[in-house]
């Protein structure tokens, strides 16, 4: 599917009109259509091995116990030498259904029956059978299975699964619509994700570039599973040449249970291991608690508080082992909290991060605070290897600035002790249609390389800027003036100056500046004489204030310049006049 196409689902509203409308609300539609699409796809990969499943279930069924029958089951549901990770044992498939209109609540139940865990499992956290009990409540079950049987771009035939990630994830962006919910809660748009992919992969194609290997790519927020499967897809198709075919191993652990519904039902049907597709709350109850994996991908939520894992996440973070050691963000915002995970499963052998967030974890909290003790911790280890802008209203739910990071454990030696910052916020090209908030993209021919271009030229420019990692700290010095009595004189206590508390100030210096200079020169001539720095209260704080660095100064009008532009607005410029007067004449005449 061409990238950021639109996939046709008007089917959606087709059911609507047809088959839903009176009995499910507009902002149902997701918790409707979304299991039975899932259903069909399935359904479609399961029919050339149903017989010899059946056949098979029928032989053993009495012979063996459950958890000896299901190796044989899925051994017998093998297309192309491959076993399926799913099979059905009933009699029925979504074709025979219909053949029999006036059983089909009962074939039905019996169909769905006859599934084996796995999907039991995702249907299972679709909710279901509540969903279920309405349709067959109104009579509506026959229409449904009809009108989502005719629907080919379900197909695996017709899409492959990355054209399905895009046809779920238009499912969803519409049922979001309609329930005033945020798309991009659940999916990133495949352009920022190639982009990602390219910053990510790229720079290890040597590595990649081998069969025999295998790799692992992790997301800790994965939604419906778009990001990791884009980034193994481009593995295969635009690193991997001359016939080499790693094995890309794919995990990924998702919060909100419909799209981790969708995520693994999308790994069971692209063969992946769909026990690596795991639900939960990252933050506090990590499900790969002991994994460390190659390649991390991520977009976590944008100010999403964790209050309610607080007391979870306090306590891991007093153990100097535990993930979230190096410090707390306010509890408005978990993004940096994501970002130290992600950190803590990087392996020792060399890991690469990419993750997109917002603004804040770049700037937010002054020195000392737990959002400048984690950038402290990225810059002291070394860990951080490029900082990308992306342009606004990328992403369907947010017009604000976004940004991709770049992090590895195994810096090439030219980046080592250092970071590239990319202003990429104007590569991009405007959106015919727009997607929500989405209104522009990143074309994978046109403004992909010319980022890529500019990463791999790793130097000072335009739209990149190369800093030591001790450029973004800083030290916050309290300065202290001295209490004065009525007369001037200075209050002293045990022989020592009094600190004004009414007058302290604080100052920024640089990590390699000399303070007492620095002191003298810029503080001491412009407040009381008797003044000093209380280094006891200095404190190291780092930021990285992205804009600043990208700022160009224009020069200012001139006086003339101003008073000229008011004067050809009030009366109008000279060729203005000129042809007012060139009117007139005409007129006169």
């Amino acid at each position: 599917m061409e990238q950021n196409k639109r996939p046709d689902v008007s089917f959606v509203w087709n059911i609507l009109d047809v088959v839903l409308r009176d009995v499910f609300r507009h902002n149902e539609l997701g918790q409707v259509i979304l299991p039975f699409v899932v259903l069909r796809r399935i359904d479609c990969c399961l029919k050339p091995v149903n017989e010899k499943v059946r056949a098979t279930y029928a032989s053993f069924k009495d012979k063996l116990s459950p958890e000896k029958l299901e190796p044989v089951l899925r051994k017998s549901a093998s297309v192309g030498g491959k076993s399926l990770p799913f099979y059905n044992t009933s009699n029925f498939s979504f074709e025979s259904l219909l053949q029999d209109p006036a059983n089909i609540d009962l074939n039905f139940k019996s169909y769905i029956n006859g599934f084996n865990n796995e999907v039991l499992d995702i249907l299972e956290n679709f909710h279901f059978d509540s969903t279920l009990s309405r349709i067959v409540r109104y009579g509506l079950l026959y229409n449904l299975i009809q009108e989502i049987s005719a629907v080919k771009q379900i197909t695996p035939e017709e899409s492959d699964d990355i054209a399905m990630g895009y046809v779920f994830e238009e499912i969803i962006r519409i049922a979001c619509e309609e329930n005033n919910e945020a798309a991009g809660q659940h999916f990133t748009p495949r352009d920022a994700i190639h982009l990602m992919s390219a910053l990510l992969f790229d720079p290890v194609k040597d590595d990649l570039n081998r069969s025999g290997i295998i790799r692992s790519i992790y997301d800790p927020t994965c939604g419906t599973g778009g990001m990791v499967n884009v980034g193994k897809k481009y593995i295969l198709e635009n690193i991997c040449t001359d016939g080499n075919r790693p094995t890309i191993k794919t995990y990924g652990q998702e919060l909100n249970d419909q799209s981790f519904a969708i995520a693994k039902s999308e790994s069971l049907i692209t063969a992946n291991d769909a026990a690596n597709i795991k639900l939960g709350d990252t933050l506090s109850n990590d499900q790969f608690p002991t994994e460390k994996f190659n390649f991390i991908m991520a977009n976590p939520p944008y100010g999403t508080t964790w209050k309610k894992d607080q007391e979870y996440i306090q306590n891991e973070a007093m153990n100097p082992d535990g993930r979230f050691y190096a410090g707390l963000p306010r509890t408005s915002d978990a993004q940096l909290l994501f970002l130290q995970h992600m950190i803590s499963k990087m392996s020792e052998k060399g890991s690469r991060i990419g993750v997109v967030t917002s603004g804040s974890p770049l700037f937010t909290g002054g020195a000392g605070s737990g959002e400048s003790n984690i950038r402290k911790w990225i810059l002291e280890n070394d860990w951080l290897e490029c900082i990308v802008a992306l342009p606004g209203n990328l992403f369907y739910n947010a017009g604000i600035g976004t940004f991709i990071w770049i992090l590895s454990n195994n810096k090439e030696e030219r980046r080592k002790g250092k970071v590239q910052l990319i202003n990429a916020a104007t590569f991009y090209t405007p959106a015919k249609k727009s997607l929500g908030n989405k209104r522009c993209e990143i074309r994978e021919d046109v403004e992909i390389p010319a980022i890529m271009e500019i990463y791999n030229s790793f130097e000072n420019g335009k739209y990149s800027k190369v800093f030591d990692n001790k450029d973004f700290g800083y030290l916050e010095l309290t300065v202290e003036q001295p209490k004065r009595n009525e007369k001037g004189g200075l209050v002293k206590k045990k022989g020592e100056k009094v600190a004004d508390i009414d007058l302290r100030s604080t100052e920024r210096v640089k990590l390699d500046e000399d303070v007492k200079a620095y002191f003298e020169k810029e503080v001491l001539p412009h407040i009381d004489p008797e003044s000093w720095i209380d280094l006891a209260k200095t404190r190291i704080g780092y930021e990285i204030n992205f804009q600043q660095y990208f700022y160009e100064y224009k020069q200012l009008e001139s006086s003339e310049d101003i008073e000229k532009s008011i004067k050809d607005r009030m009366f109008g410029t000279e060729t203005q006049k000129g042809i007012i007067e060139l009117i007139n004449a005409i007129f006169a005449d």
